[in-house]
């Protein structure tokens, strides 16, 4: 007569289960990493106080009484200081921003371009690739710098082309007067972003169903153009532009971009891309062969088979480290420091300075980039996980 073993009854809190021991031991880890914290703030504090220097955050809400070179929301010298660490970071995120854009369309570009039949083109995506990648990304932007504030012309005699200008001093540009109408003109943008993601999914669906493709891209365009548009015609279409004039000494009015901005700009731009083209070229390599075969037996033209087959099962291994591309751009902002363009790191700069408080400060400035981090890395997981090949 056989027995059957009966292992013990281990319940949920004892020491015997691996689930029980695992809380104990991460409770154990958070527990040693506050109080080393703690420790180090603590010393720090007495250490400070005993050298007779201040400490807190209280002045924030003093005068910053010093001027921010290009803002991007209105600033003056009047305004406490945590507003100015807000200027900072719109300058940031303007660079950042724009820059992700830009990185993304001209690194996506060069990495298809690597597969071209054309060897021209493929050979000088391959050149800008390994030029760019190999050549420190601070030697970058010290070289556009050079480019932009020697090369071109100066305030006084300015390149023009119609009421545009082009010179030392940057770009200037007219600039609409801001009135009601451009406010319901961005009313109008938002509802038109709703009304394409909604056509998108309608588009999707319709594709799966029929396997008719419909477009992506023009539709959505004029979409947008038609929403701006309804929303500035029913606010009264304010037509009023500030247009800049050329001076005796520099262009007058109007809006410009700075050199620095353009700088960091283009910098981090054409060094990022490179890398981008190469994440897009491995993510398309990684696609079996036979799925471009597949689509070519089908009479797929080489366009469709790229945008329809390849590319979206290439994003499962693009996105990833596409993010930590998105997220070295914008750590790399950083550096624009090196050629005076007033950043988040060049307000902390002179805060410090002018406050002493060293340690808040750059407490700041580091909260600030976990901060940004953090939400491009969630945004870019919720992407991925809508991108996710799903199984039937």
């Amino acid at each position: 007569m056989s027995t059957t073993h009966v292992p013990p009854k281990v319940t949920h809190w004892s020491w015997r289960s691996k689930a029980f021991r695992g809380l104990v031991y991460q409770a154990l880890a958070i527990g040693a990493i506050i109080s080393l914290i703690w420790l180090l703030a603590s010393n720090t504090m007495t250490n400070m106080a005993a050298r007779g220097m201040q400490s807190g955050f209280d002045f924030l809400t003093q005068a910053a009484g010093f001027e921010i070179g290009e803002t991007a929301i209105p600033y003056d010298s009047g305004q406490d200081y945590w507003w100015a660490f807000v200027v900072g970071l719109s300058n940031t995120l303007r660079v950042a921003i724009i820059g992700i854009v830009l990185t993304t369309v001209l690194g996506t570009a060069l990495g298809i371009g690597r597969f071209s039949r054309n060897a021209l083109v493929r050979g000088f995506c391959t050149a800008y690739v390994e030029v760019f990648r190999n050549i420190p990304v601070l030697l970058q932007l010290y070289m556009w710098y050079l480019f932009l504030t020697q090369t071109l012309p100066d305030s006084w005699e300015p390149w023009q082309v119609g009421n545009f200008f082009l010179s030392k001093g940057g770009i200037n540009f007219p600039a609409p007067l801001w009135e009601f109408g451009h406010l319901l003109g961005l009313f109008g943008l938002l509802l038109a972003g709703v009304g394409i993601f909604v056509y998108r999914r309608w588009a999707t669906r319709r594709f799966e169903a029929t396997g008719q493709p419909v477009s992506s891209f023009w539709v959505p365009v004029c979409m947008l153009l038609a929403g701006a548009v309804v929303g500035w015609f029913i606010g009264g279409a304010p037509s009023e532009f500030d247009t800049p004039v050329k001076g005796d000494f520099a262009i007058e009015f109007g809006a410009a971009v700075t050199p620095e901005f353009l700088t960091v700009l283009f910098g981090l731009t054409f060094y990022t891309a490179a890398f981008v083209a190469e994440v897009v070229r491995a993510g398309i390599q990684s696609v079996s062969a036979g799925q471009s075969e597949a689509a070519a037996a089908l009479g797929l033209p080489k366009r469709l088979t790229m945008k329809l087959v390849m590319l979206p099962q290439a994003l499962r291994v693009i996105i990833p480290p596409l993010t930590n591309q998105y997220l070295n751009l914008t750590k790399n902002s950083s550096l624009a420091v090196a050629v005076g363009y007033p950043d988040i790191v060049s307000v902390t700069n002179t805060a410090l300075n002018q406050t002493g408080r060293a340690v808040e400060c750059i407490a700041i400035v580091m909260l600030i980039y976990l901060m940004t981090s953090l939400l491009t890395s969630l945004l870019m997981n919720w992407y991925n996980k809508r991108s996710a090949i799903k199984e039937r």
